[in-house]
């Protein structure tokens, strides 16, 4: 699937690996890119990539990922003003990381990991991201059925491309219970969407990005960075966003890509 005068909406877009899309679809010709986020200087940023294209493809969305009425919103405004959306990349997520069981060293007590914390982390990362992929796979049902176009067929060529953004931590991390839980759900999910989304002509797959330069892992402060990360990791360094970003863009446009992309820079959680 070509990207260029395509219509894309990437959640998280304020910054990290989801402003490197944003700005990554735009130099490939993007038509319209909504940019969501939570974030206030959402629109700053999409000003920024509009500056630096010298032309308006950002659109941003100040709102909760985890709202329907907002999500259906974003989709609704942005048919209207530039059609079918073509490339839905929900990438917002959280952390909320610390051991799962933690001993009172004084009452021996177990302080057992919050539950609300838990469904934050599992309505951000795992419920969101499944919707904002349902709502671009049900417009395209409903368009065919209007259409009566029925079942998708390999010559109309591809229609819709879903990526989620997975994690390394999928496979297990020491002190990631809740985000480790939603990275490994969207696998499963991804395989799902696999099987049933390409009935309408929408391909699905999900990347597991490594430790990459972004805010969120910049919060483990730079000693945890140098002592836990970098050593385990071929590189030496953090992968750069850009490097991600170029990640989902050969996930869109190369139809033969499937199932999942490890993008870890050859880092793997250490064993316990």
């Amino acid at each position: 699937m070509e990207i260029k005068d395509k219509v894309a909406i990437v959640t998280g877009a304020a910054s990290g690996i989801g402003r490197a899309l944003c700005v990554e679809l735009a130099h490939r010709g993007i038509k319209a890119v909504a940019m969501v986020d939570f974030t206030e200087g959402i629109s700053e940023v999409a000003e920024n990539v509009n500056q630096e294209l010298g032309k308006e493809v950002a659109f941003p969305f100040l709102g909760d990922v985890t709202d329907e009425a907002f999500r259906k919103g974003v989709f609704q405004q942005l048919r209207d003003q530039h059609g079918m959306v073509n490339i839905c990349v929900p990438a917002a997520g959280i952390t909320r990381d610390r051991l799962s069981v933690r001993i009172d060293k004084e009452t021996g007590e177990a302080d057992i990991y919050p539950t609300d914390t838990f469904r934050t982390v599992v309505e951000v990362n795992l419920i969101a991201p499944v919707y904002w992929a349902l709502e671009m796979v049900a417009a395209f049902g409903e368009e065919r059925k209007r259409q009566k176009a029925g079942r998708w067929k390999p010559d109309e060529g591809i229609q819709g491309a879903v990526v989620f953004i997975g994690s390394v931590s999928s496979q297990g991390n020491k002190g990631q219970i809740s985000y480790a839980t939603t990275k490994a759900g969207l696998e499963g999910a991804a395989a799902t969407f696999m099987k049933e989304a390409i009935f309408y002509g929408v391909r699905c797959g999900v990347i597991h990005p490594g430790f990459t330069d972004t805010p969120m892992v910049r919060a483990l402060g730079e000693e945890y960075i140098e002592k836990h990360i970098l050593p385990d990791t071929q590189l030496g360094r953090l992968i750069r966003p850009e490097e991600i970003a170029d990640a989902i863009c050969f996930m869109i446009t190369n139809s033969a890509i499937s199932g999942e992309l490890w993008a870890d820079a050859g880092w793997h959680p250490a064993p316990a």
